[in-house]
């Protein structure tokens, strides 16, 4: 195996001729989220609640933010009639539920039941997900289950219970350990651990997650850090990159690129084991947003908690379908202006460009 390891950079082709001219919809009035760049949005990302229980350092300051008050919140009805615009009208597949800290949404479970009654133009139920800081989970889990939730990813970004403490200003990591249990137990597959590597706090902590991991047949993702917190949180010449979290790892383990293509997985996915053969090889996956953008396959759309379509993560283009329901707007409307978001998509997110600006909604508020 080479000393170096380096991960793949997917290309954007160049733009279609007439960037002015949005696809026109089907004779059923259904559309594809397509960008001018060929890429097709079936992906959705859905916050749930800005909301969150947890003050993790990287994500938002000690006091939290001014949460949006209720009225300007999504209602159950409006989320779910959305949703079932993208999977019906959009081509919308994936459906995951994310927040601030989706758990707290008391109605949670009804989300993901109506989204799991919904069926795509082939006739399938779209798969759900849920992003979570697993706190409370392992309660609530069954309920879930039963509801139709498919998969979890639950963040743990260290296993030492004083730094857990300091990194999300809440002592709660045994709380997460018995929502992991709880996950693998009930039979989810895959279970995805999410952890994000910081400079001089937890990167002693790459190998022990790994190690911790593999020893469940959970599925790690190192992810690096990016800018979507207080902007005094990232540095981008001090960050730790993919390249460092790998090279820390080969320190102990056994890495193999895996062989299937990636296609528009956000994680490059590498097979692990240990070189003295004291663990169960396994997978781990590492999201290398800045440093390696995978940008050329997004098939991401995010609809945040007020209601807003986005077309990317870091940028700062929206489009609220909120106030064109409450302005009455038909369906078709709701998915030409869905359609008109993503059709605006840039050909990558400028994390790495001069002029790069950080969006002005905090990760909370977008949703992951």
């Amino acid at each position: 195996m080479s000393d170096s390891i380096s991960l793949p950079l997917p290309r954007v082709p160049g733009p279609v001729d007439r960037p002015g001219d949005l696809p026109q919809p089907g004779a059923h009035g259904e559309r594809a989220l397509l960008d001018r760049y060929g890429r097709q949005a079936r992906d959705l990302r859905v916050s749930l609640t800005d909301r969150c229980n947890l003050r993790c350092t990287y994500c938002m300051p000690a006091e939290g933010f001014d949460w949006m008050p209720t009225e300007q919140t999504l209602s159950d009805e409006e989320t779910i009639r959305l949703i079932r615009l993208g999977v019906e009208k959009l081509g919308i597949r994936q459906v995951r539920f994310t927040g601030g800290e989706p758990l707290l949404r008391g109605s949670l479970k009804k989300i993901i039941a109506a989204t799991k009654d919904l069926r795509t133009d082939e006739g399938e139920a779209p798969s759900t997900a849920l992003t979570t800081n697993g706190l409370g989970l392992d309660k609530r889990l069954p309920g879930l289950q039963r509801a139709g939730l498919d998969r979890v990813n639950i963040s743990l970004d260290t296993l030492d219970r004083e730094l857990y403490a300091r990194l999300t200003r809440r002592d709660r990591l045994p709380d997460v350990l018995r929502s992991i249990d709880a996950a693998l137990n009930a039979g989810m597959d895959p279970v995805k651990i999410n952890a994000v590597i910081m400079p001089g706090i937890n990167e002693s902590a790459i190998v022990p997650l790994a190690r911790f991991c593999l020893e469940r047949g959970a599925q790690l993702r190192f992810i690096e850090q990016m800018p979507l917190g207080p902007r005094e949180e990232w540095n981008r010449s001090r960050m730790v990159t993919a390249d460092d979290i790998l090279a820390r790892l080969r320190e102990g383990l056994e890495l193999r690129p895996a062989e299937e293509p990636r296609g528009s997985a956000p994680a490059a996915l590498w097979e692990v084991k240990a070189r003295d053969g004291s663990l169960p090889p396994g997978r781990i996956g590492v999201i290398a947003s800045v440093t390696r953008p995978f940008c050329g396959h997004c098939d991401r759309t995010r609809l945040t908690t007020d209601g807003a379509v986005r077309n990317c993560l870091f940028g700062n283009s929206e489009t609220s379908l909120r106030d064109l329901m409450r302005e009455g707007a038909s369906d078709d409307e709701l998915a030409a202006a869905w359609a008109g978001e993503m059709w605006r998509k840039l050909p990558g997110h400028g994390v790495n460009d001069e002029g790069f600006l950080q969006p002005d909604r905090p990760m909370s508020a977008i949703g992951g």
